[in-house]
């Protein structure tokens, strides 16, 4: 697999921007207890590695008000948003077109590294985990959302969106190179690496939680950002997918259904000392 980005195209589409407001409108509230957890410095510096519109950078800038933060992404488009949208805390927040796989800082840099919604989008996902641990500095810590679409549940309707995310996940694994499910293998990737203090906790993002049209607002922009691809690399076409999609909002609008999207997030801690 020589393509890095095989989610170019999504990921630069309009209906992106909507999904990482609507994801850190849901998620933020729960993720932001496990990053209290941490002990950082207070002028810590920090790394959001696929920082997108900046969404999260910015949350994490206001969190820690005396910390330096770097948002790297490789959308121009996105940091250019999140630049004018985030102007206000310049010095203290910059963002720089970067890869992940080859990130401009020194080793040991960073006091914590943060890496959201990204690993299951490249390849070789261990290499960008591998790369995240030499920025962080001894003692820092990891931070990280690895999505998995076995965690996505909605209640059977003339649908069943079992068939869907079991068949598309696998399937659009296979024709990207990526993994759908890092979610469950990232602790085996962290634990390789001989990092400490591994936690997989969870984000429950679901009907009762987080408001209904928010929940609502992820699935929408999937559903218009990835349909067309899920035509091309699974067995779905993209009509059909446009009607599993309409039917898991349709479950979710409804006030006597649940539905729930399961979020892991993974953290660890760089020894001290070691081969880390």
């Amino acid at each position: 697999m020589t393509d890095l980005n095989p989610q170019a195209k999504q990921m630069a589409d309009e209906s992106m921007v909507r999904n990482l407001a609507a994801q850190a409108q849901a998620i933020w509230p729960q993720e932001v207890e496990f990053i209290r957890r941490y002990a950082l410095p207070p002028e810590a510096r920090i790394l959001d590695a696929g920082c997108g519109t900046g969404e999260i950078t910015s949350r994490l800038a206001k969190l820690f008000p005396r910390s330096l933060v770097l948002g790297v992404d490789i959308i121009d488009a996105h940091l250019d948003l999140a630049r004018s949208r985030h102007a206000d805390l310049v010095p203290r927040l910059s963002f720089e077109h970067q890869s992940v796989f080859e990130l401009k800082a020194a080793d040991r840099s960073f006091d914590l590294t943060v890496c959201r919604h990204l690993l299951h989008s490249v390849p070789h996902a261990d290499r960008v985990i591998a790369e995240l641990v030499r920025v962080t500095r001894r003692g820092g810590y990891l931070h990280l959302i690895p999505e998995d679409y076995g965690m996505l549940h909605f209640q059977r309707g003339r649908l069943d969106p079992r068939d869907f995310w079991h068949t598309v996940a696998t399937s659009f694994a296979a024709g990207t190179g990526t993994d759908l499910f890092i979610g469950r293998n990232t602790f085996g990737i962290l634990a390789a690496m001989n990092l400490e203090g591994i936690k997989v906790d969870y984000v429950v993002v679901d009907t009762i939680r987080v408001p209904r049209e928010t929940f609502a607002s992820i699935i929408e922009a999937w559903r218009d950002g990835y349909a067309e691809s899920i035509g091309q690399l699974t067995p779905f076409t993209s009509e059909s997918a446009v009607e599993y999609f309409n039917q898991m909002l349709d479950n979710i609008r409804d006030p006597l259904k649940y539905a729930v999207w399961m979020v892991p997030v993974v953290s660890a801690r760089v020894p001290q000392s070691g081969v880390a």
